[in-house]
C-alpha cells in the first residue's frame, strides 16, 4: 500500500483546515513508514500518540468554526469526529498494552476514513464556510 498523497482533490479551500489536513496526511504516512521499516514499539507509539493528539487538535479547530458560524450540520460532523477519536484512542491504548500491533489494516482504515471524511464531510463544511467569507 503506497503512502497517502496530498492532492487538490483533498482541498476544502479553507487555509487553516487544508494545512491541518496536510499535517494529518503527513502523520499517517510517518506512522506507515515507521511500521514498514520495522521501527521499534516506542517510536511507533510516539508517532501514534502524535497522530491522536493532532487529530483532536484539528477537530477542535473545525468544531470551533462550526460553532462560530452556526454550521447547520454540526451535530453529524461532530459525531463523526467523536467516533474516529474514540477508535484511535482505543487503538492507542491497546497498542500501549501490547494487545495489538500497527498493521496494514490500521493504515487502510486511517487512509479511507481521512479521504472519505475530507472529500465528503469536510468539503461540504468548506463550501458552507466560503458562504461566510472564511478563507
Amino acid at each position: 500500500m503506497p503512502n497517502l498523497e496530498w492532492s487538490d482533490n483533498l482541498k476544502v479551500n479553507i487555509s487553516a483546515i487544508d494545512t491541518q489536513h496536510q499535517k494529518l496526511v503527513e502523520l499517517v504516512n510517518k506512522l506507515f513508514d515507521a511500521m514498514k521499516i520495522g521501527k521499534g514499539k516506542s517510536v511507533t507509539g510516539d508517532i501514534l500518540k502524535e497522530l491522536a493528539d493532532y487529530t483532536v487538535y484539528h477537530f477542535e479547530t473545525e468544531e470551533s468554526l462550526m460553532e462560530k458560524y452556526n454550521y447547520p450540520d454540526s451535530d453529524h460532523h461532530i459525531l463523526a469526529h467523536k467516533n474516529l477519536v474514540d477508535q484511535v484512542l482505543a487503538f492507542q491504548r491497546k497498542f500501549a498494552k501490547g494487545e495489538i500491533t500497527v498493521t496494514l489494516e490500521l493504515f487502510k482504515f486511517l487512509n479511507n476514513w481521512l479521504i472519505d471524511h475530507i472529500v465528503v464531510v469536510d468539503k461540504k463544511f468548506g463550501t458552507f464556510l466560503k458562504t461566510k467569507n472564511v478563507k
